[in-house]
């Protein structure tokens, strides 16, 4: 994530100056959203998301293996859906397992300092009703809501150091995100800002 705030802030004066300036610009990597979504949803030790079960289970159905990507003005995150469908017999379990491909779009969205997203729509989905049962409610509900990033709070923590980097504390004293759209490989973010400098 960068962020550029334009020339004002260059000539810093201390004493609790607040530097105010609209349209900063702060742009957000593929990357960095698909860190944020493993992150989020992709942290147990096998890198999977459970939907229903877990991989004792003799049936469960889970994703894997997030890739995010960029495509015209959406958000396209792709992920494997493995699923398990069997019994246990005699203490071994009896059954097939499946890996399927699915895919949903998202459209980028801001709300106050938040970077949010809407809209999604299952681009690629199994043709097996149960697994689709509890995957569309997946890509369509947790894959937005996990890939929330509070851009002031970036900001805050990128600038924790700054009274040992450039011998000021420099605080952002709000942060409030006007629009944003795809630009090849990043999210860029408009937004108006205020930084005290003590």
């Amino acid at each position: 994530m960068a962020a550029t705030w334009p020339a004002p802030l260059a000539g810093l004066v201390p004493g609790g100056a607040v530097v105010s300036h609209r349209g900063v610009e702060i742009t957000v990597s593929r990357r960095a959203l698909e860190r944020t979504l493993k992150e989020q949803l992709f942290s147990g030790p096998d890198g999977r998301y459970y939907l229903k079960g877990n991989g004792g289970a003799a049936s469960f159905v889970c994703a894997e293996d997030p890739h995010l990507s960029f495509v015209g003005d959406r958000i396209v995150v792709r992920v494997k859906a493995r699923a398990r469908l069997g019994r246990m017999v005699g203490g071994s379990c009896l059954g097939v397992t499946l890996t399927l491909p699915a895919e949903v779009s998202l459209a980028p969205h801001a709300e106050g300092e938040t970077i949010g997203f809407r809209d999604a729509r299952l681009d690629r989905i199994s043709d097996r009703k149960e697994i689709n049962f509890v995957l569309a409610r997946f890509l369509r509900g947790r894959v937005p809501k996990s890939m929330t990033v509070n851009a002031a709070d970036l900001l805050r923590k990128a600038l924790a150091g700054s009274t040992a980097t450039a011998g000021y504390r420099v605080n952002l004293e709000r942060l409030r995100i006007q629009s944003l759209h795809v630009a090849g490989d990043r999210l860029v973010v408009e937004a108006d800002g205020a930084l005290s400098v003590e």
